[in-house]
């Protein structure tokens, strides 16, 4: 092998993923450079008729353990490792017999699609990559002498560059943070695999962009889309298909990922998905009818403004309109049912951001393309994140995604929950928890009359969504849609700290209440339902959503 004060370059090339090395290899041997490779690497070349030597020829070992150790040798690292800057290091390595490495172009095995297979764990091992990790983190760390590579998108540019004179240092340091980021993701998946603690003492992550964003909430503010390498296509976010419209935005990206999330909670049958806290209520209410099985939500600023469920989507989406018929422009639509024709022609009477479901027949997607900014989005994916994050001031907040409903079902009240109140009090719960805090929806006929959300307390949110249900009653009373008979059902997302959210809303017609329940004035509420003639549900659960 050459020595580092020869005029001679060498590269080690050792790749899983082939394409473009054969591009790469054939302009270093052609500038001169002696290529060595790995195995598999070592015979692709070969058979491009790419001149290449066996890695065996630097460290004076042929592979061993199938395999498992190849290029873990102080040969190839002092070669690597070696500053070219320190007179020390380069009288040592001539009288080691080493030579110096000049690139290092190294994929690693994919362990990411392994994972994404769901492979067994005793084939994941031998999918976790030691040496290639290794090699990269010291050509990186040795930047200034050595070329690291990792990304064959990256091969144009570094052929260019050689051509022109050499690769600068800014151009290396960025290539070896690349190859650290890539190392960092891969570890990441590997830990994140084997761990069993859901808060383990270091959070693991293995994320890749998948593009860049026009801007973020603001226009001046910048952001970007990442997805898990390991587990990509496995959760809604990442199987979306865009049909149509503009490119999504960060706050688009917020919202869909909200909307989603709360229509599917009533079901998703493509996925078999099905709606949440499904079992709890089966095994608290045995005998209550299950819930109509067409959920439509609308959403705003990453907060609903409208859910309903139907028996046909048309009817799921004209109760979710009637809720908020002012916030619903410019707003999002998500479906847990394929779109049919009758429902987009309902959808494009509107401006509407963005229309979101598992499927859209042929004639209903002629219709929604009418409109060339609508954004169209498919997936037939149920949200499946199992925990949170959520970024503080040099800190991550990590916790359990709120997948439960119900932990229990007490009535504490004289009065108890009219049969036909039930439904719209499990539907209400369901709406509730996606609400932003402190949060109220007023229910009837599986839909959202009234929604109050993201008020500092809870007499607040209260009257915000009795008002605007009692303006969606008396709006469908006029329109001849409704009987004009008031709202019987409110939902609160935590407990009542006072008795006079109960006053109001026995006040205009509210016949049954669903909260957690535990708070320390319960005994006063429950007094004032009873005085009022009001049943009221503890379910023993709360669904803060701040």
């Amino acid at each position: 092998m050459e020595q580092s004060t020869n005029m001679k370059k060498n590269a080690l090339i050792s790749v899983y993923d082939k394409e473009g090395v054969g591009t790469l290899a054939s302009f270093l041997r052609e500038s001169g450079w002696e290529i060595f490779s790995t195995g598999g690497t070592a015979r692709y070349l070969a058979g491009e008729r790419i001149p290449v030597r066996d890695v065996s020829e630097i460290t004076g070992f042929a592979e061993c353990f199938d395999g498992r150790v190849k290029t873990l040798h102080p040969a190839l690292y002092g070669g690597i490792l070696a500053r070219r800057d320190k007179k020390s290091h380069l009288d040592e390595l001539a009288a080691l017999g080493f030579g110096a490495i000049d690139l290092v172009c190294v994929n690693l095995y994919p362990f990411f699609d392994k994972v994404r297979e769901q492979s067994a764990e005793e084939e994941l091992l031998e999918f976790i990559d030691i040496g290639g990790n290794a090699m990269l983190r010291a050509a990186a760390k040795n930047y200034r002498d050595v070329i690291a590579l990792t990304d064959s998108a990256d091969y144009a540019a570094v052929i260019a560059d050689l051509k022109a004179g050499g690769v600068s240092h800014a151009a290396r340091r960025g290539l070896a943070a690349k190859a650290f980021a890539l190392t960092a993701a891969y570890d990441g998946a590997v830990a994140r695999r084997l761990l069993d603690d859901p808060y383990p003492a270091y959070w693991p992550a293995a994320f890749r962009k998948s593009r860049p964003l026009r801007y973020g909430e603001n226009s001046h503010q910048s952001a970007a889309l990442y997805f898990n390498v390991d587990r990509f296509g496995a959760f809604s976010s990442s199987a979306m298909e865009q049909l149509g419209g503009k490119d999504l935005s960060y706050n688009n990206i917020r919202d869909i990922d909200l909307a989603w999330k709360a229509v599917c909670a009533f079901g998703l049958e493509s996925d078999q998905c099905p709606p949440q806290g499904e079992e709890e209520a089966r095994r608290l209410l045995p005998n209550v009818p299950g819930l109509p099985p067409v959920c439509c939500v609308a959403v705003k600023h990453t907060t609903p403004c409208g859910i309903a469920l139907g028996h046909t989507l048309a009817e799921a989406y004209a109760k979710t309109y009637a809720c908020d018929p002012v916030s619903i422009y410019g707003g999002i639509v998500a479906c847990n049912v394929p779109v049919d024709k009758a429902a987009a022609l309902e959808f494009s009477d509107l401006f509407l951001e963005i229309i979101i479901a598992p499927d859209f027949e042929d004639d209903a997607l002629a219709v929604l393309r009418e409109k060339s900014d609508l954004r169209i989005i498919r997936t037939r994916r149920a949200p499946r994140e199992t925990y949170e994050c959520v970024s503080v001031d040099g800190g991550l907040l990590v916790q359990e995604a709120d997948h439960r409903l119900l932990s229990s079902w007490n009535v504490p009240t004289r009065v108890k929950p009219a049969d036909a109140d039930v439904q719209d009090m499990l539907f209400g719960f369901r709406a509730v928890s996606f609400v932003k805090s402190n949060a109220i929806v007023v229910v009837k006929n599986h839909a959202a009359l009234g929604i109050g959300s993201g008020e500092t307390n809870r007499l607040w949110a209260a009257e915000l969504a009795l008002n605007r249900a009692a303006r969606a009653v008396a709006t469908g009373a006029r329109n001849g849609s409704d009987n004009g008979a008031p709202a019987r059902v409110l939902a609160s997302d935590a407990f009542f700290p006072f008795p006079d959210v109960v006053e109001l809303a026995a006040a205009t017609g509210i016949k049954t209440i669903i909260q957690p329940g535990g708070s320390a004035k319960d005994r006063l509420v429950v007094e004032m339902c009873d005085k009022l003639g009001v049943a009221m549900v503890f379910a023993g659960i709360r669904h803060f959503r701040h």
